[in-house]
C-alpha cells in the first residue's frame, strides 16, 4: 500500500513545565491510540482498506550543550555528557506521576526544556487495543485480511533490552534517555495481565516476590487487617482477575482459572503500597515476572521464600539474609555474565535486618540465634540432590554458600540489571545435606508456625523503605557510567 493514514498531531513544541509535558504526551497518545481502534473497528466491519492505516508514539527529546552542574549524589534525573537524547512513552495516563518527576528532574537540573511531539516509532495495533476488553485483535489469518499489510504489528527491533544491558546502539548520535522503548513497555504491560491475571494499574511501587502459595493466605489476612485500620493508609485489597474490595469483610470471587503467577496488591492512593507475586518454584518464572515488573519502575523488590539450609547448625524456621549470590540458574547469562557481581545493597540489608529485629524481638548477638547472613546459592535443578553430589557440594562449601534455592539469585540479578533496589530473606524448610528432607508432615508444622512471621518481615521491611527518599533507595551503585536520566 503506497498511501498511509495517520491521526493530525502538532508541531514538536519545547516545554518547561512538567506537568504541561504529561498533558501534551497523553494527549498525543491518546489521539494516535484511538485513532488505531476507530480504524482497526471499521476494517472489522467491512472490507481491507485500501490505505495503511498508522500511528505513532509520541516522544520525549532533550538536547543540552553543556555538562550540568546537579548535586553528584543523584543518581538519577540528570544526563551524563552534552548531546542529544530522546524516549518513546506509552500509557503516559499509567506513569504520569513517575513521567512528571523524571520530565522534572531533567529541566530542573539541566535548566533546558524538553520537546514533546510524536515519534518515529509506529504503536502496534495490539497494544493501541490493550484494556479494552470488546475489541480483540484476531490472530493473522482469522481476519478477511492480511493485519500486517494494513497495521503495524509488534517489532523485535524496538522491543528488546539493549539499553539496559549496556548493548544499545544510538542512531544519528541520539542517546536514550529511559531504560526502556514504548514498545517494550507495551509488550511487559501485556505479559504482565497475561501472568499474572491483574492489570498493570494495581501493581504498587514494593514487591513481594515468594514461592509458595502459603504466603497468599496470610496476605490476604493482613490486608484486611489494614483495610480494618483507618489510620493504615491502605485503601484497597486486590486479587486475581481484578476483584477489588475496599470492605475487610467483603468476600472475594473464587478463581476459576489460577495463573501462572497468582499475584495480589495492598494498595495506597500514592502507589506505594505492596505487591505480592507468588511465581512459583524455578528461575524461569522469576526472570519471567521481574522482566516484566521491571517496567513499571517499582521501587524496590523482596524475595522472601523457603530456601535449604547448607549447614548443620541451621535449624528448620531459621532465617537467611542474602549478602551474595552463588549464580548457578543460568536464565540470565546472556544478560547479565556471571562475572558481574551482584552486590548487597545496604539500605535494603539493613530495613530486613532491623524488620528481622522488630518481629522476632531478638537484638543484636541475639539475633545469630535464628538468622545468618551470607551467600545464596541459585540453581535451575530442582533434584540436585538425586545427582552426584561431589561437585555441587564442592562449589556450594567453596563460595561459602549457606542457602541454596531457585529463584533468589535471577531476582537479585535482574533487580541488578534493571536498577530496581533488591534483597532477599529466605526461611530454612529443609536440611538436605544433614538428613533433613522437606516431607509433608514436617512441612505442614514449619508452615503453620513460620509462614505469618516471615511475610510480616517482608511487609515491615517494605513500610521501612517506603519512607526513605527515593534517591537513597535507588542508590548510585546500581547505575553505570553512561547512565538514561530517567530512573
Amino acid at each position: 500500500m503506497s498511501t498511509i493514514l495517520t491521526p493530525d498531531a502538532p508541531h514538536p513544541e519545547e516545554f518547561r513545565d512538567a506537568t504541561a509535558a504529561v498533558d501534551r504526551l497523553t494527549e498525543l497518545y491518546h489521539s494516535a491510540t484511538q485513532f488505531l481502534r476507530d480504524g482497526f473497528a471499521k476494517a472489522m466491519q467491512s472490507s481491507a482498506p485500501e490505505a495503511r492505516i498508522r500511528a505513532f508514539y509520541p516522544e520525549v527529546r532533550f538536547r543540552t550543550s553543556s555538562y550540568a552542574q546537579v548535586d553528584t549524589r543523584l543518581s538519577f534525573g540528570h544526563v551524563s555528557s552534552p548531546g542529544s537524547f530522546s524516549a518513546t512513552i506509552t500509557r503516559p495516563d499509567l506513569f504520569r506521576n513517575y513521567l512528571i518527576q523524571q520530565i522534572g528532574l531533567l529541566i530542573e537540573n539541566h535548566d533546558q526544556p524538553v520537546i514533546i511531539g510524536p515519534s518515529t516509532t509506529p504503536i502496534p495495533v495490539h497494544f493501541a487495543m490493550g484494556g479494552d476488553n470488546a475489541m480483540n485483535v484476531p490472530q493473522e489469518g482469522a481476519a478477511e485480511f492480511t493485519l500486517r499489510d494494513v497495521f503495524d504489528v509488534p517489532d523485535l527491533s524496538t522491543t528488546n533490552d539493549d539499553i539496559v544491558n549496556g548493548t544499545f546502539v544510538p542512531e544519528d548520535d541520539i542517546r536514550p534517555l529511559a531504560p526502556f522503548t514504548a514498545q517494550r513497555v507495551d509488550y511487559s504491560l501485556a505479559r504482565l495481565s497475561h501472568y499474572t491475571a491483574t492489570d498493570a494499574e494495581h501493581f504498587q511501587a514494593h514487591v513481594l516476590f515468594t514461592n509458595y502459595q502459603f504466603y497468599v493466605t496470610e496476605f490476604e489476612q493482613y490486608a484486611r487487617a489494614m483495610l480494618r485500620d483507618p489510620e493504615s493508609g491502605y485503601t484497597s485489597f486486590v486479587s486475581t482477575g481484578n476483584a477489588e474490595i475496599s470492605d475487610p469483610d467483603a468476600p472475594l470471587p473464587e478463581t476459576l482459572k489460577t495463573p501462572q503467577m497468582p499475584t495480589y496488591h495492598l494498595k495506597r492512593a500514592d502507589g506505594s503500597g505492596i505487591t505480592l507475586v507468588n511465581i512459583g518454584v524455578g528461575p524461569s518464572n522469576a526472570k519471567t515476572a521481574t522482566d516484566h515488573i521491571a517496567v513499571l519502575r517499582p521501587h524496590a523488590w523482596l524475595m522472601v521464600g523457603h530456601c535449604a539450609g547448607l549447614r548443620n547448625t541451621q535449624a528448620l524456621g531459621d532465617f537467611v539474609l542474602a549478602h551474595g549470590y552463588l549464580r548457578e540458574d543460568h536464565v540470565l547469562d546472556d544478560d547479565l555474565p556471571v562475572w558481574v557481581p551482584i552486590p548487597a545493597l545496604a539500605e535494603i540489608q539493613i530495613a530486613l535486618e532491623q524488620s528481622v529485629a522488630q518481629v522476632t524481638q531478638l537484638e543484636g548477638y541475639e539475633l545469630k540465634r535464628i538468622m545468618r547472613t551470607g551467600t545464596v546459592a541459585t540453581i535451575d535443578n530442582r533434584n540436585w540432590e538425586l545427582r552426584d553430589q561431589s561437585g555441587p557440594v564442592q562449589r556450594l562449601s567453596q563460595s561459602r554458600a549457606i542457602a541454596l534455592d531457585m529463584e533468589s539469585a535471577t531476582i537479585a540479578a535482574n533487580g541488578y540489571r534493571f536498577r530496581v533496589p533488591y534483597g532477599t530473606l529466605l526461611c530454612v524448610s529443609d536440611k538436605p545435606l544433614h538428613g533433613e528432607l522437606k516431607l509433608p508432615g514436617m512441612a505442614s508444622d514449619f508452615y503453620k508456625t513460620q509462614v505469618a512471621r516471615h511475610l510480616m518481615i517482608g511487609i515491615r521491611a517494605m513500610e521501612l523503605l517506603r519512607r526513605m527518599p527515593l534517591e537513597r533507595i535507588h542508590s548510585r551503585k546500581l547505575r553505570s557510567f553512561d547512565e538514561t536520566a530517567f530512573l
